[in-house]
């Protein structure tokens, strides 16, 4: 087990995963590390974003919204959102396409780790 938050991320282009990422906020002590951001550093450079997908357990929060935006990521794809409702909006009105799931096994994974860990979660979304 790696602790921390239970978030993690994969970068897609022609149906090859480029980069993966989770959320290393607690594990590395760095308050950006969320998993859209861990996989997007994973990716390294990579010349450009175009046809990329980026894949997430959940919603994009305004800070990972706003480097998929920068990076002209076009597609979103996402595990959940009802536990947290993020930045669609954000992307969407910058051209991003965003897909949500809305899977069972995502929302009841998120629901479990907030109720054991309220603390370490809002501290994650800046409660």
């Amino acid at each position: 087990m790696q602790g921390g938050i239970p978030i993690g991320s994969a970068l897609v282009r022609d149906g090859r995963v480029i980069a993966r990422g989770r959320n290393k906020r607690v594990q590395e002590k760095n308050p950006i590390l969320h998993g859209e951001m861990d996989c997007l550093n994973n990716a390294g450079r990579i010349g450009n974003y175009k046809g990329t997908v980026i894949y997430s357990t959940l919603m994009p929060c305004y800070m990972c919204a706003g480097t998929i935006v920068q990076f002209k990521i076009k597609k979103v794809v996402v595990g959940e959102s009802r536990t947290f409702a993020g930045a669609r909006d954000l992307m969407e009105s910058h051209g991003v396409e965003v897909i949500d799931l809305d899977l069972p096994e995502c929302v009841r994974m998120m629901e479990e780790f907030i109720a054991a860990e309220p603390a370490l979660w809002n501290e994650d979304i800046g409660e």
